[in-house]
């Protein structure tokens, strides 16, 4: 994630970079008053100072401020509007994010990605690398043109389990002698863990090592998305292992009628934080 204090000092420095604009032009204008006021005191009162010149350089002047102050609102609307994203942003974190880019976060084990071919390719290989350029996995993919899924379970060539954390995803490809090379497009999936800002953009976390943009951001999916995809289905949920009947659903012990007396409590309340 983006380091708060950093996105502090970015927005500082941008607000000072304005103001310190307004002060340069203030003190430039002082200067010019002074020189020009200088200039009427000792002119020649048989040869007059043509007006129509310093008349133009107040226009200016004025021109210019104007312009300053335009962008200063400009900055207050942006700083308003990428607040505004951030805010709608934090409705991201628990749910699984499609983030356009190459750097995937692993997470328990599990780490997920696509790669999209223009056309049908020779061969097409995916390498993931570790953030030290390390190459820690290889694998022979689909060739067809069109989006492909890629899966990963975290472990080396060797059958080591890895960290968790980011790792580089590439795709090379063969093609037959004299075409062009593929195009290949790559996104990454990663669950929200939290929301920052700058002066200038929205940013996601994805896992605790991978930070996008907010707007790379290609779906937003619900929060056990690869645990479908594993196949681990919740009880219930076709997988034959149906949740168990309470008592007095159809197995002769119904409840007697009438009166509330022995009821446990703990099934009328339930604490709000489980």
């Amino acid at each position: 994630m983006t380091d708060i204090s950093g996105i502090t000092g970015y927005y500082t420095n941008g607000t000072n970079s304005t103001n310190s604009s307004s002060q340069q032009l203030s003190a430039d204008m002082n200067t010019f008053l002074t020189l020009l006021t200088t200039q009427l005191k000792y002119q020649d009162p048989m040869d007059p100072m043509d007006t129509a010149e310093f008349t133009n350089q107040l226009v200016q002047y004025s021109a210019v401020e104007q312009s300053i102050q335009t962008n200063e609102k400009l900055d207050t609307l942006l700083s308003m509007s990428i607040a505004n994203l951030g805010a709608q942003a934090v409705s991201y974190i628990g749910k699984t994010a499609q983030v356009l880019g190459d750097v995937m976060p692993l997470e328990g084990g599990k780490a997920k990605a696509t790669y999209t071919l223009d056309k049908d390719v020779l061969s097409a290989t995916i390498t993931v690398k570790d953030m030290n350029g390390n190459i820690v996995y290889t694998e022979s993919v689909d060739k067809t043109a069109g989006t492909h899924e890629f899966t990963w379970d975290g472990k080396d060539k060797d059958g080591n389990q890895l960290e968790d954390g980011a790792y580089q995803i590439s795709v090379s490809t063969t093609v037959g002698s004299g075409e062009t090379n593929a195009q290949v497009t790559t996104t990454v999936f990663g669950r929200v863990t939290g929301v920052a800002s700058d002066a200038n953009n929205v940013y996601v976390g994805l896992g605790d090592a991978v930070t996008a943009q907010l707007g790379d951001i290609v779906t937003i999916r619900n929060d056990d998305y690869f645990d479908k995809d594993n196949g681990t289905e919740k009880p219930g949920e076709g997988d034959g292992t149906e949740e168990p009947e309470e008592p007095g659903d159809g197995e002769g012990t119904d409840k007697p009628e009438g009166g509330d007396e022995t009821q446990n409590p703990s099934t009328e309340t339930k604490s709000y934080f489980g």
